[in-house]
């Protein structure tokens, strides 16, 4: 066996949105699974192991996860001790084919929210034995866990990312953690989906040319707010031109709690709490700008121009 298994016990962002789902891999892997997150383990030949969150104690082995030496715990991509999830090349025994599923709950999306998350490698060694990470989708109205085998995608038919696709040596996988994204497309409105993380290495396992440790970790789905879809529901934006004041009027009972105005180079002009749902732009050359509103439901932006 060419490979040793390291130590471990059972391991400006897109603008102004509003979150639909988050999950920071805290706690441990059984509160991971009580989230509504499966997981299973598809290679072939198929072992026990799967997707977990990471429980390292120390000492380690080797320095793992950027954790720079043997008694440092490793952290998360947002810095909590053991606070990422983890998969490895013990998914298959010997040479095989490495199908590794970790498949989230049930998300409500729809064209143009943004999927995030971030994932490395976990060695910090010289020698590089190449991983691939997908990102999929499932947008059926019934979702199909796959079950038969590592070539078995179930519902899961949309290839949202790949990390080093074409499996490459040198260190493709980032050595630190990465963050990726994907734009939802291709839905015909609000859609319940699933997302799934599926390790899948060729040649990989204990005995392969490919295949070694990774975490994900910070997973997100974002609503980018925009004037269509979230003033023109729960403000009314007027005068526009304005001349010496700006008012914004709620629809639905949003209290706003803080404005800026923005130039379109980006430079904030104005900011504050609103008085009387109104803004004074008396003092504003002529131009475009950019109001961004907060309320407790989140953030939005919307244009106006100063006459």
């Amino acid at each position: 066996m060419k490979k040793t298994l390291l130590t471990f016990l059972l391991i400006p962002f897109f603008g102004i949105s509003q979150n639909q789902f988050s999950f920071g891999f805290d706690g441990t892997t059984a509160a991971m699974l009580s989230a509504g997150w499966q997981s299973t383990n598809q290679s072939s030949p198929t072992t026990t192991s799967t997707w977990t969150i990471a429980a390292y104690t120390t000492p380690l082995t080797n320095p793992l996860f950027g954790s720079g030496n043997t008694t440092t715990v490793p952290v998360g991509q947002a810095g909590g001790n053991n606070s990422f999830a983890l998969v490895n090349y013990t998914s298959t025994s010997g040479v095989g084919t490495i199908s590794n599923w970790l498949i989230t709950p049930s998300i409500t999306v729809q064209n143009g929210d943004v999927v995030t998350f971030y994932t490395r490698k976990g060695t910090d060694g010289t020698t590089d034995y190449p991983d691939r990470l997908e990102l999929r989708m499932s947008s059926a109205g019934t979702h199909v866990v796959p079950t038969t085998g590592s070539s078995d995608v179930g519902s899961f038919s949309t290839v949202c990312a790949t990390v080093n696709p074409s499996l490459l040596g040198g260190f493709v996988y980032p050595k630190v953690w990465t963050q990726y994204s994907y734009t939802v497309s291709g839905l015909s409105g609000l859609t319940p989906v699933r997302f799934a993380f599926r390790y899948f290495v060729t040649n990989g396992g204990p005995s392969g040319a490919n295949s070694d440790l990774i975490g994900i970790d910070t997973f997100s789905v974002d609503r980018p707010l925009s004037t269509d879809s979230f003033f023109n529901q729960n403000f009314a934006v007027y005068p526009n031109p304005a001349n010496n004041v700006l008012n914004i009027l709620p629809k639905n009972g949003n209290a706003i709690n803080y404005f800026s105005i923005s130039d379109l180079n980006g430079r904030t002009v104005a900011s504050g709490n609103l008085t009387n749902n109104s803004i004074d732009v008396s003092s504003l050359s002529q131009g475009v700008y950019l109001v961004t509103i907060e309320t407790e439901e989140g953030k939005g932006t919307s244009k106006f121009v100063k006459n």
